[in-house]
């Protein structure tokens, strides 16, 4: 699975080529973009892509690094040393949220993966014929938020006939025997009777 393989960047569990990329023969990798950006940006994409509680001084410390961040390993080194020097008591627990945090954010900015979703919900009542239905899973709040608000606003317009109230979550055994379903969350939408060239 490219997310455990160390040499694609996806985690900070195993030294590598800070990449990140999906597809590893297009745009930047996570290094390049982390030089490109100032220590505002980095804040801005921290805070806006994982809701990273402590952006502003990860991305202070990230950019401070010397030499500049180019492994996995020195990106992980950098998180802690700036965890560490706002509160050298921050449990081990609250450092590795932080760290799933920042490389998930890093690779949503690599990817551009909130535009993707952008333009895909935009998209997605043009692909569904009337009754048909759509799911989508998403695993952090900012996509889950883009998918609900997507999916109320078709239900005001008439473009969706029902969507889930609330999101359908990995029961206790699905999360014991598959972690990484923890933070997943399903919604879906039904399509409504209406043509889109009567909605438009």
């Amino acid at each position: 699975m490219q997310l455990d393989n160390p040499e694609r960047g996806f985690t900070y569990k195993s030294d590598g080529p800070l990449d990140l990329r999906l597809n590893p023969g297009r745009g930047k990798t996570a290094s390049e973009l982390l030089r490109s950006l100032s220590a505002g940006a980095l804040e801005k994409m921290l805070f806006e892509n994982a809701d990273e509680t402590y952006a502003k001084h990860i991305a202070q410390a990230v950019k401070a690094s010397t030499p500049p961040v180019a492994t996995t390993a020195q990106l992980a080194a950098a998180v802690k040393a700036g965890l560490k020097k706002l509160n050298s008591r921050l449990p081990d627990e609250e450092i590795k949220k932080s760290l799933q945090r920042v490389f998930m954010a890093l690779r949503i900015g690599v990817n551009e993966e909130l535009s993707a979703l952008d333009r895909f919900l935009e998209a997605l009542p043009w692909c569904l014929k009337p009754g048909g239905r759509a799911a989508i899973l998403s695993f952090h709040s900012g996509e889950d938020r883009r998918v609900r608000k997507a999916f109320a606003r078709g239900a005001a317009e008439g473009v969706y006939a029902e969507v889930a109230p609330t999101p359908v979550r990995p029961s206790p055994e699905e999360r014991r025997s598959n972690p990484r379903s923890a933070c997943a969350k399903l919604r879906w939408a039904v399509r409504s009777a209406k043509t889109m060239q009567s909605l438009l």
